[in-house]
């Protein structure tokens, strides 16, 4: 080995520079071999102490022997270098004696490189310097500016000063307003004052360092292009500070009419406010506003819409002759989904109809009257003076959106490549329950079948995986890591240990003692599904290291965990005619997996399974000839604002299951365990559904903790496992429907769709009860566990797809344990935002043809003011009492 990579391999840098100094040309490009050598065999193993200690000398040798600008650049910003932590000036040092042509041909390629790319901005820039070349304006060159300008603030001097140094300060500038990705970086400094970025760049225009036209035209331009909320907001608040002149304003008006159209709320809300003002100062022509009015009206934002009706009152009360451009705007309100800014954009209609020339746009008006609410419908007419419609309206019938159907799993894996494939895609991302399990179910196939040929197919997956390492300095060894009371956190956790014991990196006697394990005496409320869910795992991966399984009687047939007697029945056959031994953990979860709730079928399993002989047979059929238990006893406990369920010993035959399932029908109390929960994966709990096909409702109690979080705490995932709950067999009792009122309350939007998800397949599978889910959300509303504004969003969205009658019979629960507060003054939580839920319940009552009364509606709606909620009462129950 040549001295040059006895000291590149040692990690001696400085020796290293030294021997690159000493040598030609053609001696550099002769080693190169060697280093890249060097280099493939330290990828796989990058942690490990040695690699660690020969990254450094190896990237400072590889810039320096490599020839072509390309293959430079290439190896600067390779992933596998990001760590080396050699000096920008080291680099440029090594490149010193190259041309300036080449060094501006290296400069744009690393420039044109990802942001992410570990390309330090102090390397690209000083080759700038070093080639002469024209700066880089592309998004890595540009936020790497960005991020070099706001921390040289340790050097002293004010923002500023740094950017009026800066050379190249004008042509970086301009490509801030093209670079994707800047907002964030912009922000930082936090602020408004003079030494944010967008005070600094404000002071440097009103200077004259930067010229104004150009950065007024790129941040309107930026604005009309869109982007992320930060990149809105700073951009904006640049072009506040810029402070446009009314020649700027007014000959920028197609711009601000953009704006108002389809940019995201605050901006739209200040272009809204500059057309405003050109508005009351003549500076736009009625059509232009009609024009803005329409688009202006077609948004969602109330905000937007009321100061919109507002600037239109006024112009109409200034100029009688607008109103037959500006009322058929006006109208464009009428089909607003908030009934109030209806009702405002028909009394703006009624104020001014009599100064209405144009039959045309009265004729216009009656027809867009017909988008308003009932209530509001009948006076239209009257006003217009056209009579309302009388026809008998259609029948509302109910259209749900389909309940998901399971999916039935693809066979197992057919060959070793193809089980290491699916293991790859597994451990990549979170896999759920079917891809897991056939994962799984491959696995125990192939190394029954031939392990050495698993083994190898499954060698570019384990490489670099945490626990395959043979480094002396990593601290937690895999059999630690497992054996550390006997968990598996997760399904990649739990893959992870089949792929170690394979490997040889888990004991032999951690793997009996696991396997053999009983229930915890103490834990928190998922202890038994987290232990049911274990204990499988560890005998599957005991009997691969001692007397590998054919395949798993376990791995269900549907994707909910649903397993087919039948399917069952064959397996235990395939045993008999192998004389393999079943494992116990196996065949326990099996046969809580079995479908038992098609009795037929059922009991035409269970005749086939007694007619095979074999002790699980015989097992199975006494199983499947019991049929499913009935739920254990429940009860409702309060814990400040939250409703927990507890429950009772589950008098099933699964005390007759090994040890470690026995945990299973043990009674749950929800208030004295869950300090000691340490299972915070939110993939785990599809998982834990699916263990109990046919029984949600052990599955549901034991959640209903973890659910009230995202409410009350403002958690965020765990509601995901909602739609599994639905989708799963068994009854849909209080633990179900409880939880699924708490993710319909929950902080995160993506948990309260994953809530609306549920509620739909509990509606379309016909196990909804709205009684009961609508009178959990009353209380929880009530008890402030549930926002009302957060229930409201989730109700119109779920009604949105069609379920209006199920939302109004859930609310039609819900609203009068809310509506008995109002008289005693009650002015908490579950008052406040109270009108937006009442307003989706009138909604959804117009729409479905509700009539009827509900208890406390009728004084709320007489209650004097016209706040929103009693705006709302009055609305539902006009419609709920109208003929």
């Amino acid at each position: 080995m040549s001295a040059l990579m006895d000291a590149v391999r040692a990690g001696r840098t400085p020796e290293v520079i030294g021997l690159l100094d000493e040598m030609t040309d053609g001696e550099r490009r002769s080693v190169l071999p060697e280093l890249q050598a060097l280099r493939k065999e330290l990828r796989a193993s990058p942690w490990e102490a040695g690699a660690r200690r020969a990254y450094p000398p190896l990237f400072a040798a590889g810039v320096a022997c490599q020839t072509g600008a390309a293959a430079v650049a290439t190896w600067i910003a390779a992933a596998d270098m990001r760590w080396s932590q050699t000096s920008s000036a080291l680099l440029l040092r090594l490149l010193g004696d190259r041309s300036p042509q080449w060094l501006a041909d290296l400069t744009h390629r690393l420039a044109e490189r990802p942001a992410t790319s570990p390309v330090p901005y102090d390397l690209m820039a000083g080759l700038v310097r070093l080639s002469g070349c024209p700066v880089p304006t592309t998004e890595a060159y540009v936020q790497g500016w960005v991020g070099h300008i706001s921390w040289a603030h340790q050097r002293g001097g004010t923002l500023r000063d740094r950017l009026r140094q800066d050379p190249h300060l004008p042509q970086l500038v301009a490509a801030l307003f093209e670079t994707n990705g800047v907002g964030g970086m912009l922000e930082w400094p936090a602020g408004d004052g003079p030494d944010t970025w967008t005070g600094a760049l404000a002071g440097l225009t009103t200077e004259g360092v930067l010229e104004r036209k150009v950065m007024v035209d790129a941040c309107v331009a930026r604005l009309l292009r869109g982007g992320t909320t930060t990149e809105n907001r700073v951009f904006l608040r640049l072009l506040k500070l810029l402070d446009l002149t009314e020649e700027e304003r007014s000959e920028r008006t197609a711009d601000w009419l953009a704006l108002t159209a389809d940019a995201v709320s605050p901006v739209a809300s200040y272009a809204q406010s500059v057309l405003a003002g050109l508005v009351l100062d003549g500076g736009l022509t009625a059509r232009q506003l009609g024009d803005m009015s329409s688009a202006v009206l077609f948004r969602t934002e109330k905000k937007l819409v009321r100061a919109q009706l507002v600037l239109l009152g006024k112009v109409l009360a200034r100029d009688a002759g607008t109103a037959d451009e500006l009322l058929p705007s006006v109208a464009r309100a009428f089909g607003h989904e908030d009934s109030e800014v209806q009702e405002r954009a028909l009394k703006l209609v009624e104020r001014h109809l009599r100064k209405l020339a144009d039959a045309g746009a009265r004729a216009e008006l009656g027809v867009a009257a017909e988008q308003l609410i009932p209530g509001l419908r009948a006076r239209a007419a009257e006003v217009l003076g056209a009579s309302p419609l009388v026809a008998e309206p259609a029948a509302y019938e109910e259209v749900l959106p389909p309940a998901p159907r399971p999916a039935r799993l693809l066979p197992a894996p057919a060959t070793p490549v193809e089980a290491a494939e699916e293991v790859g895609a597994a451990l990549a991302s979170e896999p759920g329950v079917a891809a897991f399990e056939r994962t799984l179910d491959g696995l125990v196939r192939h190394a029954h079948r031939d392990r050495d040929a698993l083994l190898e197919a499954l060698a570019p997956v384990v490489t670099r995986r945490w626990w395959n390492t043979a480094d002396p300095e990593y601290v937690l060894h895999p059999d630690d890591h497992f054996s550390r009371a006997n968990r598996v956190l997760d399904a990649e956790d739990g893959l992870d240990l089949l792929l170690a014991t394979l490997r040889g990196r888990v004991h032999t006697e951690t793997l009996r003692a696991s396997a053999r394990q009983e229930s915890p005496a103490r834990g928190c409320l998922h202890s038994a599904l987290v232990h049911t869910f274990d204990i499988r795992l560890w005998e599957v991966a005991y009997r691969m290291r001692t007397d590998p399984l054919p395949f798993l009687l376990s791995t269900p047939t549907w994707s909910t965990g649903l397993l087919d007697p039948d399917e069952l029945v064959d397996r235990l056959d395939e045993y008999r005619r192998l004389g393999a031994r079943v494992a116990a953990s196996d065949f326990a979860q099996a046969l809580l997996r079995v479908r038992r709730g098609d009795r037929a079928a059922a009991l035409a399993a269970a005749e086939r399974a007694g007619a095979l002989g074999t002790p699980e047979a015989t097992r199975l059929a006494q199983w499947l000839t019991t049929g499913t238990p009935a739920l254990p006893p429940s009860r409702r406990r309060t814990s400040g604002s939250r409703i927990l369920v507890q429950v009772g010993e589950h008098p099933s035959p699964e005390q007759d299951f090994p040890a470690g399932f026995r945990s299973l029908g043990g009674a749950s109390d929800a208030f004295g365990e869950w300090r000691y929960c340490h299972h915070w994966s939110d993939g785990i709990r599809q998982h834990w559904v699916a263990l109990l096909p046919e029984q949600r409702e052990l599955v549901a109690v034991r959640l209903v903790r973890d659910l009230s979080g995202t409410a009350v705490d403002d958690d965020r995932g765990a509601a995901s496992v909602l739609p599994h709950l639905a989708e799963s067999g068994g009854e849909a009792g209080e633990a179900v429907h409880l939880c699924v009122a708490y993710g319909l309350g929950a902080r995160h939007p993506e948990d309260r769709l994953a809530a609306v998800d549920a509620l739909l397949t509990l509606a379309a599978r016909g196990q909804l009860d709205t009684a009961l889910l609508g009178a959990d959300l009353g209380q929880l509303v009530r008890s402030g566990a549930v926002k009302p504004s957060r229930l409201a969003e989730s109700a119109r969205t779920a009604a949105a797809s069609g379920a209006n009658t199920t939302i109004w019979e859930m609310l039609r629960h819900s609203l009068p344990v809310l509506f008995a507060e109002l008289p005693t003054g009650g002015t908490g939580a579950s008052v406040r935002g109270l009108g937006e839920l009442v307003a989706v319940a009138a909604e959804c009552a117009e729409r479905s043809g509700a009539r009827g009364e509900i208890p406390h509606l009728a004084q709320t709606a007489d209650r004097r003011g016209s706040s929103r909620l009693v705006a709302q009462a009055r609305r539902l129950h006009s419609t709920l009492t109208q003929p």
